[in-house]
């Protein structure tokens, strides 16, 4: 029925491969849950493995950490602001949207999609 091999390519011929190393890029990010910064090392390492190599990964690993380097400005932000108590708000709106924007990507990323997030400063190029 189907010519094209599940483990192999995608319809958008990114490697099975590719696109797991791509959502790990993005998911690494939900190590900022349990480790100091971890939102910032795990997509870092994930992309400096796997850039000379695979093309997607590399996009994607730019992506998301381009992401996570916003997400700490928009917290540090949001702590300073702390003082005229809105910073909570913030703080909470910006954690829930980091989480679901990751997860989002990472799906995206698996089916072989580029994912570009909303609201992004595009640092590492």
């Amino acid at each position: 029925m189907n010519d094209i091999d599940p483990t192999n390519a995608s319809a958008s011929g990114i490697s099975a491969e590719e696109r797991q190393w791509a959502m790990f890029a993005h998911l690494s990010a939900l190590l900022g849950l349990v480790i100091p910064f971890g939102n910032l090392l795990g997509p870092l390492v994930i992309w400096l493995m796997k850039k000379e190599t695979m093309p997607f990964v590399d996009q994607q690993g730019k992506e998301a950490l381009n992401f996570q380097i916003t997400v700490s400005i928009a917290m540090l932000v949001a702590a300073i602001l702390i003082i005229v108590v809105i910073g909570f708000v913030l703080m909470l709106l910006v954690g829930v949207a980091a989480i679901v924007l990751t997860i989002m990507a990472a799906i995206k990323a698996n089916e072989g999609v580029s994912y570009r997030y909303p609201f992004t400063l595009r640092l590492v190029n």
